[in-house]
C-alpha cells in the first residue's frame, strides 16, 4: 500500500486569501486587487456579540471563550486578541467544544460557546447529557439562526428551537436586536443553568451601554390588539411591526408581542392574549416542533377555545440564494404574512385551485 500525504496551503496562488484563510473561507463578492469586500458593511448580530462578550470579560475574569474553528464567523476574533489566556479554539470539534465547556463550568469558570446554528446539531447528545443533565451554566451563543443565505440548505440554522427546546433545565433566548442580544448574555452569566441564546445573520445595532436583566419566561407587551394579536420571536419581531403597521392602515388593530422567552414561555400571558382575541405566531425556524408548537401546547393545556395561525420556515429543505430571495419563496416576507394574516381574519377569500384544461 502506498500512503500520500499532501500538505496543502488554502488559498495557494492569491496573496489576500493566503495571509487571511480564514476570511476566504466564504466570502461574498470583492476587489480582486485588495481583496476587500465589496458592498455596505453593515453592524451585526455577531459584532453585537462580539461586543457584548468583551465587555463581560473585562469584568468577570471566569468568562472563557469557546469556537470550533470559527473565530472570524463567530465574531470571537477581538475576544482572543484581547484575552488569549480565555479563548480556546477546539478545531472542527463541535462534540469536544460542548463536553469541554460542561467541564469548565463544573470548575467554576462561565464557559460561552459560541457556534453556527446548523453545527450544534452535532452535539446534540453533548448538550443533553454533559450539560443539560448536570444543569450546568454553559451559555450557547449560537450564530446564524434561521435561514442564512447563499451556503444553503446545509447551513440554514432552522432546527435549533425545536431541538432545543425539549431539554430539561434549558433556557432559550431569542433577541430581536443587538441591544436585547447584550441584554441577554448579561443575564444569562447570572443564571446557573444552561441558556442557549440564538440569533440570525442580519443587520442589527447595540444602541445602549445600559444592560437590563431579561427575565426568563416572559414576553414584552409592545402593543395590545383589539383584532389580533401577533408573537414574534427574534428578527421576525421587525417583520411583524411592519405588518401591523401595515394593516393599521386598513384599520385592522393588530397587537404585537416580543417573546423573546422560548424556553420557558410567558405562560399567563399567552393565556391572557388568548382570551381575547385570534393569535398568530411568527418564527425564524421550522414551524415543525418550534415556537409556534410551543403556544399550540399551551392552548391545548389550558383548554382555550382560541384560534391560533403558525407561520414559519416551511417542513423542507431550503436551497440557496440571498435571505430576502428565500423569504420570498417560503413565503415568509411582509406581504406573504400581511395575506396570511387576513386570510386567516376572513377578510380574503381563499379562491380553490382549479385545474385548467
Amino acid at each position: 500500500p502506498v500512503l500520500v500525504h499532501t500538505v496543502t496551503t488554502k488559498g495557494k496562488g492569491y496573496k489576500p486569501a493566503e495571509k487571511q484563510p480564514s476570511v476566504f473561507h466564504g466570502v461574498g463578492p470583492f476587489d480582486i486587487e485588495t481583496g476587500k469586500a465589496k458592498g455596505k458593511s453593515e453592524s451585526t448580530f455577531t459584532d453585537s456579540f462580539s461586543e457584548a462578550i468583551c465587555k463581560e470579560a473585562q469584568k468577570d475574569e471566569r468568562i472563557v471563550a469557546i469556537t470550533a474553528a470559527m473565530a472570524d464567523g463567530t465574531g470571537l476574533k477581538e475576544f482572543s486578541e484581547k484575552f488569549p489566556d480565555r479563548f480556546y479554539d477546539v478545531a472542527i470539534a463541535e462534540q469536544h467544544a460542548v463536553t469541554f465547556a460542561a467541564g469548565l463550568a463544573s470548575a467554576g469558570m462561565k464557559p460561552i460557546v459560541a457556534i453556527y446554528s446548523t453545527f450544534l446539531q452535532r452535539a446534540y447528545d453533548q448538550i443533553i447529557h454533559d450539560v443539560a443533565l448536570n444543569n450546568l451554566p454553559v451559555i450557547l451563543a449560537i450564530d446564524r439562526a434561521g435561514l442564512v443565505g447563499q451556503d444553503g440548505a446545509t447551513h440554514h440554522g432552522m432546527f435549533d428551537l425545536s431541538y432545543l427546546r425539549s431539554i430539561p433545565n434549558m433556557v432559550v433566548f431569542s433577541p430581536k436586536d443587538g441591544d436585547e442580544l447584550a441584554d441577554m448574555l448579561n443575564t444569562a452569566l447570572k443564571l446557573e443553568c444552561p441558556v442557549a441564546i440564538r440569533y440570525p445573520k442580519a443587520a442589527t445595532v447595540t444602541k445602549s451601554a445600559k444592560r437590563n436583566y431579561i427575565e426568563p419566561g416572559k414576553g414584552e407587551i409592545i402593543a395590545q390588539g383589539k383584532h389580533l394579536n401577533i408573537l414574534a420571536e427574534g428578527i421576525m419581531v421587525g417583520k411583524a411591526q411592519i405588518v401591523r403597521d401595515e394593516l393599521a392602515k386598513e384599520g385592522i388593530d393588530v397587537g404585537l408581542v416580543n417573546m423573546r422567552s422560548i424556553k420557558p414561555l410567558d405562560e399567563g400571558l399567552i393565556q391572557e392574549l388568548a382570551t381575547e382575541t385570534p393569535l398568530v405566531t411568527l418564527e425564524n425556524n421550522t414551524i415543525r416542533g418550534g415556537f409556534g408548537s410551543a403556544v399550540l401546547e399551551i392552548i391545548s393545556e389550558k383548554g382555550l377555545l382560541q384560534r391560533v395561525k403558525t407561520i414559519g420556515l416551511p417542513d423542507t429543505f431550503i436551497g440557496a440564494g440571498t435571505i430576502d430571495e428565500l423569504y420570498s419563496e417560503v413565503s415568509l416576507d411582509v406581504k406573504d404574512i400581511i395575506i396570511e394574516v387576513k386570510k386567516f381574519l376572513g377578510l380574503l377569500c381563499v379562491v380553490p385551485e382549479v385545474a385548467v384544461k
